[in-house]
């Protein structure tokens, strides 16, 4: 426990929000460790790392992230390069539903056309039956 906060481990004193690996921290089972943010309890707002796979786990590790040494700016840089990703992500998938949206308003053109031709020769067939039908 560092700088008067309680302990967050598997308690649900505290919850927490997955913002990422943080590549260059490892829990104490050797895996990256995730950069969290506390949103419940007496430490809300404060940064740690913990578990990436949390709480379905026995592992308790838990790191406070100091902001007297960088580790603040580090994990706003990799909230930064996340949120950059996400963003990056959302647009292609966009760009994806344009292109399919292109793609079907081309079909509709197409169908409509195909309609207009077939009621103009029906009509013209419906005049030229007429035509034939004594009165």
């Amino acid at each position: 426990m560092a700088g008067g906060r309680n302990e967050v481990g598997g308690s649900s004193a505290s919850s927490s929000s997955n913002r990422g690996v943080y590549a260059t921290t490892k829990c104490s089972c050797g895996l990256d460790a995730v950069a969290r943010t506390v949103r419940k309890g007496p430490n809300i707002g404060s940064q740690f790392y913990g578990y990436p796979k949390w709480p379905d786990t026995q592992c308790n590790f838990l790191k406070w992230i100091d902001r007297k040494n960088g580790d603040d700016l580090r994990f706003q840089m990799f909230e930064m390069e996340s949120r950059i990703t996400e963003l990056e992500m959302q647009k292609k998938m966009l760009e994806e539903k344009v292109q399919q949206m292109k793609t079907e308003s081309a079909q509709l053109r197409i169908e409509g056309i195909r309609i207009a031709l077939e009621q103009n020769i029906f009509s013209k067939s419906i005049i030229h039956l007429d035509q034939n039908i004594p009165h």
